[in-house]
């Protein structure tokens, strides 16, 4: 019966979930986890500020959540990390043609907040790519720090960073259609 019911269970929401790629993981102080992915493009507004989804290949996305441990005392555990400045170049390893995007802050029904943007790769979705994030914090106009966040941490909420990941195959999400 159990078995039965797995089964049911797997054929029912099957058609429910989308590949994601997973470009790369990474954490940083002060308790910050980076969760980089490709996923399949998507309809997104206002159609005025992004391409439209006829016109991308990828969904090109920053999950940026504070860890479940290790996190300054009041923070959210596992919350979103706002105000960031998130920037990706995607090189095309064959020909040397690059992209270049500035990750914008989305929200939807199954990341929740994130930060992204469709992109058009630089070639064939079949080739493979070189994907470079770079990471700024808030600027003191964007967000404003209190005495004792100061006092630990210093004046910025993170230090700058830049994660580079080799030879990304887009093939999959690029070909995938939404559910």
């Amino acid at each position: 019966m159990i078995k039965i019911f797995f089964l049911l269970f797997i054929f029912i929401f099957k058609g429910n979930l989308n590949p994601e790629l997973i470009i790369g993981k990474e954490r940083v102080k002060p308790g910050i986890i980076f969760i980089f992915e490709g996923a399949i493009k998507d309809h997104i507004t206002p159609i005025s500020m992004h391409l439209s989804e006829s016109l991308t290949n990828v969904h090109i996305e920053a999950r940026v959540n504070w860890g479940s441990d290790n996190i300054p005392n009041g923070t959210p555990s596992e919350g979103f990390v706002p105000y960031l400045n998130i920037t990706a170049t995607i090189t095309n390893q064959n020909s040397g043609l690059l992209t270049f995007i500035d990750l914008k802050p989305h929200v939807n029904l199954v990341d929740n907040f994130h930060y992204a943007r469709n992109i058009s790769l630089p070639g064939k979705i079949n080739e493979l790519y070189t994907v470079k994030f770079n990471i700024s914090p808030p600027t003191g106009v964007d967000l404003a720090i209190h005495k004792d966040w100061l006092k630990k941490y210093g004046k910025q909420l993170i230090s700058n960073y830049s994660f580079e990941y080799k030879n990304i195959n887009f093939n999959e999400i690029a070909s995938a259609k939404r559910n």
